[in-house]
């Protein structure tokens, strides 16, 4: 047992060490919108050409025809006529199945 008269022993409590976090953010990357105008920029390009040509009629100029006057003459061998396919057979008379009336209903 312990003298009740003696002071009780002294605990020294160490903190632990400090650990400091420091958050970096990371650099900022440009030069995804320099590609991306690019190929807006391209595509709509492609659009106008296609527009100019779509409403210019094609764009080539076709010359005028001067005679459009053809007379065409097209004599095509006349086909042979296909045999007539044979009738059906006739099937004989057959009476349908009668279905069986229902049971009594089952009780609970």
């Amino acid at each position: 047992m312990t003298d009740p008269n003696m002071p009780p022993e002294r605990v020294v409590v160490v903190d632990p060490p400090r650990q400091t976090t420091v958050n970096v953010q990371p650099e900022r990357r440009g030069g995804g919108g320099g590609a991306m105008a690019f190929i807006v920029g391209g595509l709509l390009v492609v659009v106008a050409v296609i527009a100019f040509f779509v409403w210019n009629g094609g764009g080539m100029a076709t010359p005028d025809a001067a005679d459009t006057n053809v007379d065409v003459d097209v004599n095509l061998p006349s086909l042979p006529k296909a045999p007539k396919l044979p009738d059906a057979p006739t099937l004989p008379p057959i009476e349908p199945p009668t279905l069986p009336s229902p049971g009594p209903a089952p009780s609970n």
